[in-house]
């Protein structure tokens, strides 16, 4: 198992401080990021945590996943490594078409 979690189904009022304070109580939490929409800044509902060790990872989705916390049901799990995606062809850049 890895020490990277992944952390889904997040109330859009969680922090990222929020986030590494609630993991925080099952060890050392290295960094905690929510992700964040590059358009508006604002949080898309999901993060990642990435704990000092993995027994403290493994304790972490016990005691979290399905945890309510805001009022929504947290998904926690290992997260999976991220694959690259290639550049679509129908992106020109700036949004509009050429023709």
């Amino acid at each position: 198992m890895g020490k990277k979690l992944y952390v889904g189904n997040l109330s859009y009022n969680v922090t990222d401080r929020d986030l590494s304070e609630k993991f925080a109580e099952c060890g050392t939490v290295e960094s905690a990021m929510l992700v964040r929409d590059r358009d508006t800044g604002r949080a898309k509902g999901f993060g990642f945590v990435e704990m000092s060790t993995e027994e403290e990872a493994a304790k972490a989705i016990q005691r979290f996943n399905n945890q309510n916390y805001e009022g929504r049901p947290m998904t926690v799990n290992e997260a999976k490594p991220m694959v690259p995606r290639s550049p679509r062809d129908n992106q020109r850049g700036g949004g509009r078409s050429r023709y």
